[in-house]
Parts: structure tokens; sequence; C-alpha cells
């Protein structure tokens, strides 16, 4: 498992509700916070590490040693937005040194299921509500680009296409399975869940 980057095919790929957790989703979920920690990273979804399941994980303090900041979400839903937006400055371990500021909602209210199958609700202000925010658009194939301001796009854009390249040339060099080859992929993961 690792860390795909942009324009990896997954990262687009509407992720599908879990239905179960087992063993192997709590391996997972597992590995995806080493992935997350080695990165330097707060969060990460599944689609980012391309598998096209709802969960994702975090921590609000990015330090492996502070456990009571760690958060696994599996199907979580964004249930409110309130107390006005604001713009921050945001990355995203998918597009590596890639930062531009993004408006989102100071305050949500979300509701997950834990690894124990626990349904839980939770309310974010500030930098949680960003995570939040930017873990589960990706879990809906949208990503922090699409919410950057015009003057953000325009910044990120020789940057975006450095990582487009950089992708392409793997693929033609077999490195990386086709976009095709990846769908179907995909597709076959959801079958099994």
């Amino acid at each position: 498992m690792k860390i795909v980057q942009y324009p990896h095919p997954a990262l687009r790929h509407v992720a599908k509700p879990l239905k179960a957790i087992d063993a192997e989703v709590r391996q997972v979920a597992g590995k995806m916070l080493e992935l997350m920690y080695e990165a330097k990273g707060l969060g990460l979804a599944a689609p980012q590490v391309a598998l096209p399941y709802r969960m994702l994980v975090m921590n609000f303090a990015g330090d492996a040693d502070q456990k009571d900041q760690e958060c696994v979400a599996i199907n979580p839903v964004l249930v409110e937005k309130k107390d006005g937006t604001e713009e921050g400055s945001e990355g995203c371990l998918s597009f590596p040194g890639l930062y531009q500021k993004v408006r989102r909602a100071k305050t949500v209210v979300v509701r997950a299921y834990n690894l124990e199958g626990q349904l839980y609700e939770m309310t974010a202000k500030e930098l949680p509500a960003r995570l939040w925010q930017h873990e589960i658009d990706h879990l809906d194939g949208t990503l922090y680009i699409d919410k950057m301001g015009p003057l953000g796009k325009i910044a990120a854009r020789g940057a975006l296409r450095e990582f487009e390249q950089k992708f392409r040339k793997a693929q033609e060099k077999g490195e990386i399975p086709s976009d095709a080859d990846i769908e179907k992929m995909l597709k076959e993961i959801e079958e099994k869940m």
C-alpha cells in the first residue's frame, strides 16, 4: 500500500460505503495511519491509497505519540456546516509540496463509525473542521484543487502540469497501470466489499 499522487484515477473515484468492519478493514486503517505519519500528514482517505472505501484516518495534532488526537472514521457523513467560513492554507499528501488557500466552514458536525462499529458524532472547529471537510471530499472524488479560488488555481497550474507529466511518464514506463486498468481494479475491489 502506498499513497497515490494526482492525477491517479482513484482520487476522482467516488468511494462506496463499507458494509462490514472486519480484520482486513482494521489492518488497512492501521497501515493508512502508518503511511500518514511517515508522510507527516494530518489525514488520509482510502482513495488516496487506491481503495474505494468510505474510510479515513486523521490525527488532529499530526503527532503519532498523541493517540488521543487520532481518529478512524468509517462511512463518515458531514451532518452540518456552521459558524460561517474562513480561508486557510491546505496541502494534500497526494499533491506533495502544493499548498493553496481554500475556503471551508469554520465548524462542522460529522457522524461516522469507529473500528468497533460504534456510531459517533463529533463537532469540530478550526483545523479539525478543515481536516474533516478535506478528507470527506476525498471520499466523494473532490480534491482541494477543486475548492481553490481563481488565483489559487492559476498559481497551482504549473505544479499540476508537473504532477500530470510525472504520472503519465510513469504509466508509459509501466510503473503505474493505465487509467482503464486502475478503474477496473477499483471496480473489482468494490465487488468484493
